[in-house]
């Protein structure tokens, strides 16, 4: 086994929803949005499966610090550039209101062939995501903790939970995005695999099949990246405040470096079945932070803040070592606080009390959600070397 340190640099992949600044319904974003997009961000930034969804992507990261300097940056741009088109983007997995049956797809082979090869689940995917990669360059390392993690996929999903609503519904969830998610085929907790060819083989199979063309088109929880060498975490609802979203890289980046580093010392992580993991991440779906989890060490509930606190402890040395620390720990303000689901619960509740039609109590969710898009960015400008420059020359 490799005692070679891996990189653990980071990519963020944000998915944002854009919506119209009167309605505050969706909207197909024009070309000409994407367009300017495009001019300034370049490849940063991407169409996604339905075209009132764009994604971002940071360029590769040594820090949470200089991830969260390019998100801001990201960020900042496609608000500027959305207002300058009548669009406001949201970075939350569900629209509160909007029905999916409205929206459009974005006109690319890719696009296409996913319609034409799983039918209405794909049209039904309007949700969005935050994916992290973590940089673990050697093939074995990655597939070892690729077996290992999951354990802490359901935590990670509880802290990020951001769609409580669907179709104007609420659906009693913290984070309804999976179980849309989850009627696409190749989802949800990753196999485990004994080795990298192993792996290889599987994939292999239905490639050959003729199935799909290449890996990207596997869409686990979990998965070794197809285009770089990291293992990428996709469980994450997006985060409405870009604060949040940073503690829960800060998270993911440290639990990896503990699982590496528990390999040094010929340890490692139990690998639970994956009937138990899913037990946690439905628990994760239903209540977020708000209610505990299996402890499946011990096989009883515990309080999620509890538990979280084990974790943080546990990866106290990684974070440190890694410079995350004081992110790692802000992860305690998501339970105190509240996640992103709550805050929209509330919000609508506080409407509905002070006499606002459902409609309108759905609206002053999307105007909270458009405003947090933005909140704390200008906290982030100095972090990312040559490019503090770009937010400080931003409209605010």
């Amino acid at each position: 086994m490799s005692h070679h340190q891996p990189s653990f640099t980071l990519g963020v992949e944000e998915e944002y929803l854009l919506v119209d600044r009167e309605t505050l319904d969706l909207v197909t974003a024009p070309d000409s949005f994407m367009a300017d997009c495009v001019a300034e961000l370049e490849d940063q930034v991407s169409p996604e499966f339905l075209q009132c969804q764009i994604e971002v992507g940071t360029r590769v990261c040594r820090t949470v610090a200089e991830a969260g300097a390019d998100l801001a940056r990201l960020r900042s741009a496609i608000a500027r550039i959305a207002q300058q088109h009548g669009l406001a983007p949201l970075a939350v997995s569900c629209h509160p209101f909007a029905d999916w049956h409205k929206q459009h797809f974005t006109d690319k082979q890719r696009y296409r062939e996913l319609e034409r090869d799983l039918g209405g689940v794909a049209r039904r995917a309007l949700i969005c995501g935050m994916h992290v990669h973590v940089g673990i360059d050697d093939d074995e390392t990655r597939i070892d903790l690729m077996a290992q993690f999951p354990c802490f996929l359901p935590h990670l999903l509880a802290l990020s939970a951001s769609s409580p609503y669907w179709k104007g519904d609420d659906t009693g969830l913290k984070a309804y995005r999976p179980t849309v998610f989850d009627n696409l085929p190749r989802t949800g907790l990753p196999p485990s695999f004994s080795s990298w060819s192993e792996y290889q083989r599987s994939v292999q199979i239905i490639i050959d099949s003729g199935l799909i063309e290449d890996a990207t088109k596997i869409w686990w929880d979990l998965r070794p990246s197809a285009r770089f060498p990291t293992l990428e975490s996709r469980i994450c609802d997006v985060s409405p405040r870009l604060d949040d979203a940073l503690s829960i890289v800060a998270l993911t980046q440290s639990i990896m470096r503990m699982l590496w580093r528990l390999k040094l010392s010929n340890q490692r992580w139990r690998i639970y079945d994956r009937f138990l993991v899913g037990e946690n991440r439905w628990r994760a779906q239903r209540y977020g932070v708000s209610n505990g989890m299996i402890d499946l060490a011990k096989g009883e509930v515990i309080v999620f803040a509890d538990l979280l606190e084990e974790i943080i402890e546990m990866v106290r040395e990684d974070a440190e070592a890694l410079g995350c620390w004081t992110e790692v720990q802000a992860t305690r303000l998501i339970v105190t606080n509240g996640t992103s689901a709550d805050r929209q619960r509330s919000t609508y509740t506080t409407a509905i009390a002070a006499g606002a039609s459902t409609s309108e109590a759905h609206r002053e969710v999307v105007t909270s959600l458009i405003a947090e898009f933005t909140e704390g960015l200008d906290g982030h400008t100095g972090a990312s070397g040559g490019q503090s420059g770009i937010l400080a020359t931003a409209p605010q």
